[in-house]
């Protein structure tokens, strides 16, 4: 299982700055208050971020390591620091389109998917370059 790893903020900040960035229309002050609500996870070789058919309700974006995207047991994608998994089943409101697998030990930036929603009801812009970037 994932174990917390300590606080985000700065870690995911200075990530963002200098990695490929799937959330590209978010501002630095979009991201502090994104990343004060995020829980910094790890996970361990072959452990599952994501199950194709399951609703984990957590958006995870990635600071270390490499997973492995696939489409029932076809690897599809690979992604790393920097980018996001989980997005397709948070912007359907529904259960994972496919499996997302650590290929060595991984870190990630843990959002839930309430507290996303809470952020965007409370600052629509935030909500609306949000959904922007993941659609581009």
């Amino acid at each position: 299982m994932h174990r917390p790893t300590g606080p985000a903020q700065p870690q995911l900040l200075s990530l963002l700055r200098t990695a490929k960035n799937p959330l590209e229309y978010l501002t630095q002050n979009d991201w502090a208050l994104i990343t004060d609500r995020a829980k910094r996870l790890t996970f361990k070789k072959d452990e599952k971020l994501v199950s194709q058919g399951k609703q984990t309700r957590v958006l995870y974006v990635l600071a270390a390591g490499r997973v492995s995207i696939a489409l029932s047991e076809t690897r599809i994608a690979q992604i790393g620091p920097g980018e996001i998994c989980g997005e397709m089943a948070f912007l359907e409101d529904s259960v994972a389109s496919a499996t997302a697998t650590a290929e060595e030990e991984v870190e990630v930036y843990a959002l839930e998917w309430s507290i996303l929603q809470d952020l965007f009801e409370l600052f629509p812009h935030l909500a609306s370059r949000f959904y922007r970037s993941v659609t581009v």
